[in-house]
């Protein structure tokens, strides 16, 4: 039989058959916000992180992180310590006195092992410091998705 559109004949509707049931919902990944100025810091763990199957937004400084937080509420929030614009204690903070993002929880990444009180202060769930490995981020970033 010749194709409609290739002999001038009729075109036939082409007619989709799917699986027989009920639709089935596709789970949602979970969104993780990475605010790292470090280029290959960020890459790194963006790739990490989708990877695993997370979704994986990234800012390259302090400025535009509530905003963004606002516009597309993460699950999860990377921050680094030192950044252009905001530190990463700054909105921390800011996103603490704010009932509405409050309880996101906030992993803050820091060159300088001994800034830990102070994001611990700051309200911080987890620290890390750099270098750390693929592994140890990936483990931290899933134990608090699951908590």
């Amino acid at each position: 039989m010749a194709n409609g559109l290739l002999t001038g004949g009729p075109v036939l509707p082409i007619v989709a058959v799917g699986r027989r049931g009920p639709p089935r919902e596709e789970p949602v990944a979970r969104h993780v916000l990475l605010v790292e100025d470090e280029p290959n810091i960020a890459e790194a763990i963006r790739f990490i992180l989708a990877r695993d199957g997370l979704r994986v937004s990234h800012l390259a400084e302090g400025t535009g992180v509530i905003e963004r937080v606002g516009l597309d509420r993460p699950d999860l929030i990377i921050l680094d310590h030192m950044l252009p614009g905001a530190s990463g204690l700054e909105i921390l903070g800011a996103l603490r006195a704010d009932p509405a993002t409050a309880a996101i929880p906030v992993m803050i990444l820091t060159a300088r092992g001994r800034d830990r009180a102070m994001a611990e202060r700051a309200g911080a769930d987890r620290f890390m410091s750099k270098p750390f490995s693929n592994a140890e981020i990936l483990a931290e970033v899933r134990a608090m998705l699951a908590r």
